[in-house]
């Protein structure tokens, strides 16, 4: 059976009964992923270039050159500390503390652009207001790059029931305006606000979409929704005149946009944007009937081929599927993925593989990074002391804190044949789904316990099996001294953690690109992660004697216990008999360039290529691909060499010309097309000619 909704039921807030050690009874907070009180206005993982730069840090602090945003050490001493405890009536990482705005602060040493673009980004998740997953965080993280080099964006989100107002600046009603839903028009609100520094349209429809509790996993059909969504961000555009230059949209959520602009918008008057489609992850397509696609005033039936739209697992079924994903990708004048080792991957297996090879030459991976300003532990208002690679000694104790506060063995208190000094703390902060390697977390749970090391593991589930399983290990471990196992969420707690923790394991079944590998790194954690995906571009093995100076954590390849342990027997080893040498390991990670500067430039060129070419994109037919100036076959008319037109059930539609039509569809004969096309053996779009 196939699923186009997301693995895990996210939402903005939940309640959780947690039991922690020593406790005779439960507590039951309120986890919130961003406290008002505190005024946190994002947490926000970024991404990171192409060129990954692994930086040699000397001991010496002196040859270290850090930039003024990366603050400096504030030496908190342990007396000045209010040390926590399991007995506490408010958990640790839900004390007060100072309010901070990161929008405030400005990047540094960040040159302006030339030649600035209008970027539109049209997206399901935002950080922090609608975050579930990377996809909200990627997209802030990307608009606020783009922004610093002086680009105009904009970002166009559902104005989901579950934001939370007080978390949009300036927050204001620009106008009212219908868009098209299953053969008639639906009353629509557009907001304005600003969310991060980021300007922001909030897109409210007058029906029953984007109602409920959540971001996902409301009464609504999503996948109906997402089609409303990205027809009314297009019919906002042409209502108002807004003419971007990059309209990029992400996942398959709004998979459908380019669609929905090469047929209609882009006749109407939406003549100047080019597409750009993220591919965050492969794992959800957007899986929907040719009825449910013309519900958004698209023919289902013209988009249901192989070279277009269709789902390849459905060919010779009855009925055939569509998939909003690959029409994406077929439609879009650029794709790109979130890693270059994950773009090889998604070329060599699945069933997308064969549609990305056709388009190869507009497909391409873009590492991803964070927001080094919000991850940064000079600053992180989260910590109980404040460090950076000059002086790593206060991350010892933010370590000692979380130990006191989660009833881990600390200082003072040996474990087993281990003094304090030797039993590295590791830490697992994910979502608990079978992508992130589930088998190899429940082992590693037991086995750093086996070995003398302190684990703690923070995330959640919607798979009531998994939240079974890992409450039978939580109730099993938790009483312990060496392992905790905490089913929920806090961005807080993470904070912290991460500021904690000795290493961080990644130990993905496959990932795209991965943000935990990142943010430990930038907070002193060496990563022991599988070699996959982003992982791959990202940490390199300190045994690895073909690239020594390359050497940043520790890596496997099985998605065995045996090849876990393997790394983990080193990681443990290298840190108990290389003291100084882990210490230099630190520091390290720590200067390793994970910003989003690189990145966002990535993009921009990115953008400026395909804003500046003659060609939009073209489309494959089964003999040669047909090369389309400036347009696609806009449907309107012909095909099969029938002349004749359609309405376009949108905004009135176009109508269609008539004439021409030709053979097997090589011109649809109607008056939007261009009449100039070009076959060619390539596969992909020639930006240059």
């Amino acid at each position: 059976m196939l699923h186009t909704q997301p693995t895990s039921i996210p939402g903005n807030c939940f309640s959780k009964s947690l039991l922690l050690p020593n406790r005779k009874s439960k507590i039951n907070i309120l986890y919130c992923f961003y406290n008002i009180k505190k005024g946190v206005r994002t947490l926000n993982h970024d991404f990171i270039s192409h060129n990954f730069k692994i930086q040699a840090v000397e001991n010496n602090a002196s040859q270290l050159d850090f930039k003024k945003s990366e603050g400096s050490t504030t030496k908190s001493g342990y007396n000045s500390i209010s040390w926590p405890s399991p007995e506490d009536e408010i958990p640790f990482w839900k004390r007060e503390v100072p309010s901070w705005d990161i929008i405030l602060e400005d990047p540094v040493d960040i040159k302006k652009d030339s030649d600035l673009m209008h970027i539109v980004h049209v997206t399901a998740e935002m950080a922090p207001i609608a975050k579930v997953g990377g996809l909200g965080d990627v997209v802030t993280g990307l608009a606020r790059a783009c922004l610093s080099r002086g680009h105009k964006v904009d970002v166009f989100l559902p104005f989901y029931e579950c934001i939370n107002k007080q978390h949009v600046k300036d927050l204001a009603l620009v106008n009212t305006y219908d868009s098209y839903h299953d053969g008639s028009w639906v009353s629509t609100n557009a907001y304005r606000g600003v969310v991060s520094g980021i300007p922001v349209i909030l897109v409210e429809p007058s029906n029953h979409f984007f109602k409920g509790q959540y971001v996902y996993g409301g009464s609504y059909n999503e996948l109906e929704a997402y089609l409303f969504f990205s027809r009314a961000c297009l019919e906002w555009m042409q209502v108002t005149g807004t003419q971007p230059d990059i309209i990029h949209v992400h996942e398959w959520q709004t998979g459908g946009l380019p669609l929905l602009y090469w047929d209609m918008y882009h006749h109407l008057s939406l003549k100047k944007p080019r597409l750009v489609l993220t591919i965050h992850n492969m794992e959800h397509y957007g899986e929907c009937s040719k009825e449910q696609l013309s519900k958004c005033g698209l023919d289902g039936s013209i988009y249901a081929t192989e070279e277009k739209a269709v789902d390849d697992r459905t060919i010779g079924h009855n009925p055939e599927r569509i998939s909003l994903l690959k029409g994406g990708i077929v439609y879009s004048n650029a794709v790109v993925t979130v890693s270059p080792t994950y773009l090889k991957e998604t070329l060599c297996s699945g069933w997308l593989a064969g549609i990305l090879i056709r388009h190869r030459e507009k497909y391409c991976g873009i590492l991803n990074g964070i927001d080094t300003g919000m991850w940064n532990p000079a600053t992180d208002i989260f910590l109980p002391a404040k460090f950076d690679a000059h002086n790593i000694e206060e991350k010892k104790t933010c370590k000692h804190f979380v130990q006191c506060g989660l009833g881990l063995a600390s200082e003072g208190h040996p474990m087993g044949s281990y003094a304090p000094n030797k039993v590295p703390l590791v830490v697992c902060i994910t979502r608990l789904v079978p992508q992130k390697g589930l088998h190899l977390i429940t082992h590693a749970i037991k086995y750093v316990k086996e070995i003398g090391g302190q684990m703690v593991v923070l995330g959640r589930t919607s798979d009531s099996r998994v939240e079974r399983e890992f409450e039978a290990l939580a109730d099993l471990h938790n009483n312990g001294s060496s392992i905790r196992i905490l089913l929920m969420y806090s961005e807080e707690l993470s904070h912290v953690l991460y500021a904690a923790a000795d290493m961080v394991l990644v130990p993905s079944i496959y990932e795209p690109c991965g943000l935990a590998q990142l943010i430990g790194m930038r907070y002193g954690a060496v990563p022991v992660v599988r070699k996959t995906g982003g992982l791959a571009d990202t940490v390199f093995d300190m045994d690895d004697q073909s690239q020594p100076k390359m050497g940043n954590g520790f890596v496997f390849e099985g998605i065995d216990e045996a090849s876990l342990n393997w790394a983990l027997d080193r990681a443990f080893c290298y840190y108990r008999e290389k003291p100084n040498e882990w210490s230099a390991v630190v520091q390290k990670v720590m200067g390793i360039d994970t910003s989003w500067n690189n990145t966002a430039g990535k993009y921009i060129d990115l953008y400026k290529s395909i804003s500046k070419c003659s060609i939009a994109i073209f489309i494959y037919t089964y003999t040669t691909p047909a090369l389309f100036y400036d347009t696609l076959p806009c449907n309107y008319g012909g095909g099969e060499g029938s002349g004749g037109g359609r309405g376009g059930g949108g905004s009135g539609g176009s109508g269609g010309g008539g004439g021409g039509g030709g053979d097997g569809g090589s011109s649809c004969g109607c008056g939007s097309c261009v009449e100039n096309m070009d076959h060619r053996d390539n596969f992909g779009i020639n930006m240059k000619i």
